[in-house]
């Protein structure tokens, strides 16, 4: 009896138009599930001993429970949970994984022809969806809940925030160079304030004056007070000379006050146009900056990295089980960390520019995947 062929006509199952199909679903449920629940478990621990280390401080300060659980904790879980993204990343696949290879089910799913390379795809899938949420996190809403939990911190716990800053020197316009000797954030208030303008690289004119107000009501508009202003044009020189000016000069104190993790308080086009404007105007103390501008990008790409070492070391059935491969796993994913860390440290303190130390630990741990991949079993 000759054998009915479903393709004759071209006609296939309904399941083989699935580009993902019931297994991969199950796949992507499992993944992401011990996902969450790895970032639930380690953050709930790290709740527990941040409070208890916090505690005597807040107390002290007396920080009402409502600012602790609201400002700072429902802001330091999601910073917190995206920090150390990678390292849920690689527990959830090497914990997964590992378990099906030990009840044979990754056997299993070989023996039915399917390829290596075909059942990265639900892994894949899981880790573009993490990718996507920790860009998003990271760039836009962490960010402006890290402005509350600073403040809260600042507070109820140790001041971060600059008070003062000394010999602040910008360009404010096209040609135009302001300099403050010192500028109080309580008042405000600059000292020694100076405004010079060249055109074609020649002063024609300059302005002193005893000091700056910033005017917080509206934007860019500071007041100077006792002011001498010198205009020069060729060999004549006139001079003005008053006790208030109110005038527009396209910067704010937070242009030169710059406290320990401001960075982490910008949504990524603003750290984009304060890099810029930084640049711009000649200011040298924007590597960090740049540095968490670009590692937010490449944190989400390292989900797809991660995920591909762990698969090709889990895949395979061994007699270390479960325990060798988690071992593994945490050490690659914590020396990860660490060389991010020190390549972060190297663009800071040495001349490496900010993109390429960002980017060294993935285009490593890419070799280190793609090496892994070849030594899976197929």
């Amino acid at each position: 009896m000759k054998k009915f062929d479903w393709n004759i006509k071209g006609i296939k199952l309904p399941e083989d138009k699935k580009w993902l199909k019931r297994l991969d679903w199950y796949i992507i449920k499992k993944f992401l599930g011990t996902y969450v629940f790895a970032i639930a478990l380690i953050i709930s621990i790290a709740v527990v001993f941040d409070f208890n280390e916090k505690m005597d401080k807040f107390m002290s300060n007396e920080a009402p429970w409502r600012a602790i659980v609201f400002d700072y904790y429902l802001n330091f879980i999601p910073y917190f949970a995206n920090l150390f993204s990678p390292l849920f990343v690689f527990i959830a696949v090497i914990f997964f994984t590992s378990k099906l290879a030990e009840n044979s089910e990754i056997i299993a799913m070989f023996s039915t022809g399917m390829s290596f390379k075909r059942m990265l795809r639900p892994y894949m899938v899981s880790a573009a969806i993490i990718a996507l949420v920790t860009f998003c996190l990271g760039s836009y809403v962490i960010p402006k809940g890290s402005v509350t939990r600073i403040d809260f911190e600042d507070k109820y716990y140790k001041p971060r925030k600059t008070n003062t800053a000394r010999n602040i020197q910008l360009e404010v316009d096209s040609g135009v160079i302001a300099y403050i000797e010192r500028f109080e954030d309580y008042s405000k208030t600059g000292y020694r304030f100076s405004l010079d303008k060249f055109n074609d690289k020649q002063l024609v004119s300059h302005l002193t004056a005893r000091s700056i107000t910033y005017d917080t009501t509206s934007v860019h508009k500071w007041i100077i007070k006792d002011y001498m202003i010198r205009e020069m044009d060729g060999m004549k020189e006139s001079i003005i000379k008053g006790d208030r000016i109110d005038s527009t000069l396209l910067m704010e104190p937070a242009d030169f006050l710059i406290m320990q993790g401001q960075q982490e308080m910008m949504t990524s086009p603003q750290l984009n146009e304060y890099i810029v404007r930084q640049r711009q105007r000649g200011f040298a103390n924007i590597k960090e900056f740049e540095i968490e501008y670009h590692k937010r990008i490449a944190m989400s790409f390292a989900s797809f990295i991660l995920t591909l070492i762990g698969v090709s070391l889990s895949s395979r059935k061994t007699k270390g089980g479960m325990g060798l491969h988690l071992g593994i796993g945490l050490g690659l994913s914590f020396s990860y960390i660490l060389f991010q860390t020190i390549a972060s440290t190297f663009a800071i303190n040495g001349n490496v520019p900010p993109v390429v130390a960002v980017w060294i630990p993935n285009i490593l741990y890419t070799f280190i995947a793609f090496y892994l991949y070849r030594k899976a079993p197929k």
